[in-house]
């Protein structure tokens, strides 16, 4: 009985002991947790700009794929477009000699045209081994991405936008347009037809 009597009077000094070891405990613990708010608040900006590095890394390397892509496909951009005026003179030449002449040609005459013919078809050759080809508008819908109109023709027999003249030959290098096409195009005739992508 005496040692009950006992612990129940030591039982309120350890409460008060323990209350002020918890309250100590605690306003240590909240002088941890002020330290580190400001460690976690570095870590946590420093996790972001490393985030943000890597993913401006990834968008760098892929644009610089892109362009080292770009910068094969489309090396020869501006020589190719120097080229496409002597295809032209060439034609030119071509086009130049009568239908009655070139059918009645013999010796050196044919052996010339010949050599023009052959210049021009090795040259178109060479130009398509490096990504150059040759637009062919004439009957298609006229696309001002790829032609350029140069007149308009009255023809009521063929669609409105139809190309029905080509005055200089077009070129493309990849997907990208290297030189319109000049063309002339029908009007007055009747509507084009839907095509039945645009239909639905």
């Amino acid at each position: 009985m005496a040692n009950d009597m006992h612990d129940e009077r030591r039982d309120p000094a350890q409460a008060v002991e323990e209350t002020e070891g918890a309250a100590q405990a605690d306003h240590s613990g909240e002088a941890q947790a002020d330290a580190l708010a400001p460690l976690v608040a570095e870590r946590d900006e420093l996790k972001d700009r490393v985030l943000r590095t890597l993913a401006e890394m990834e968008n760098l390397r892929r644009r610089t794929e892109r362009e080292v892509a770009d910068a094969r496909a489309y090396a020869v951009t501006n020589f190719a477009r120097d080229l496409l005026n002597s295809a032209d003179n060439i034609r030119r030449a071509l086009e130049s000699i009568p239908d009655a002449d070139r059918t009645a040609a013999d010796g050196a005459f044919k052996a010339l045209i010949d050599g023009i013919e052959l210049t021009e078809r090795d040259l178109a050759k060479t130009l398509e081994r490096h990504g150059v080809k040759l637009i062919e508008p004439k009957g298609q819908r006229f696309d001002p991405n790829r032609h350029q109109a140069m007149f308009e023709v009255p023809d009521p027999e063929v669609p409105a936008g139809t190309v029905v003249q080509v005055m200089q030959a077009g070129y493309v290098i990849g997907d990208r347009v290297l030189r319109p096409a000049l063309v002339g195009v029908a009007k007055g005739g009747p509507k084009p037809t839907a095509a039945p992508a645009d239909a639905a």
